[in-house]
């Protein structure tokens, strides 16, 4: 396996432990209970984002473990790369804008949303021509 390809097979893992990780958030964020004091619309419209966002990141796990070729010898592939780095990357910037860097846990989500960046931006740079 070269480097791109494991890369793009750790990025696969990444994305399944994040798409498992939020099928919890339920339980984590206690939202039985939480999102209660929301208006009906508002709690439908963050479980079904949550619910969307899980589904791309199985998609995301699924093309990394099966399209590695692809993803890095095609321009398609390649725009996915990066298009998955960007959206890793935005999710940083939007981390430190809404969390800030005060606490443990979003210095922590920081540092995992810049190995999720860099799972796809070094195959990307790597397959450029």
């Amino acid at each position: 396996m070269t480097i791109s390809p494991a890369f793009l097979f750790a990025g696969g893992v990444f994305h399944l432990a994040i798409a498992i990780f939020h099928l919890f958030f339920w339980r984590i964020f206690r939202w039985k209970e939480d999102l209660t004091s929301l208006t009906r619309i508002n709690r439908a419209v963050v479980q079904i984002l949550n619910l969307c966002l899980t589904f791309m990141f199985f998609v995301m796990a699924f093309i990394s473990f099966f399209h590695s070729a692809e993803l890095i010898s095609t321009p398609l592939g390649r725009t996915i790369l990066a298009s998955i780095a960007l959206f890793w990357i935005l999710r940083l910037i939007l981390q430190v804008i809404f969390f800030g860097m005060r606490h443990r846990i979003s210095i922590l989500f920081i540092i995992v949303f810049t190995v999720g960046a860099s799972l796809y931006l070094i195959p990307f740079f790597w397959s450029l021509p």
